[in-house]
């Protein structure tokens, strides 16, 4: 996935604010997931306010919305942590994960 405009973020956070779809560009926010260090699926960029979505890290059954666990083999996407121009803004949590 390449770096999206800013008019691109604009319009995908618009759609799955108004929608509640747990999703972005197609790839469900939930379930398992493996961090890179290149070509990932997503940026993410951890935040302590005003994310795009709540993520809580669980050991099994990553079922709903913002439930991540992280694995090593066949992820379901693929995340890369960056400090500048992530696609999604990441608060973690230990209760109430989701889209916001």
């Amino acid at each position: 996935m390449q770096d999206l405009t800013a008019e691109e973020k604009k319009d995908a956070f618009e759609y799955f604010s108004a929608t509640a779809d747990c999703s972005f560009k197609g790839i469900q926010l939930k379930g398992k997931v493996k961090f890179v260090t290149s070509f990932p699926d997503i940026k993410i960029q951890y935040v302590t306010s005003f994310p795009d979505i709540k993520v809580k890290h669980v050991t099994s059954f990553p079922d709903d919305c913002g439930e991540w666990q992280i694995v090593e083999s066949f992820p379901d996407f693929e995340v890369q942590v960056v400090t500048s121009f992530p696609d999604l803004k990441v608060q973690l949590v230990e209760s109430f994960p989701g889209m916001n």
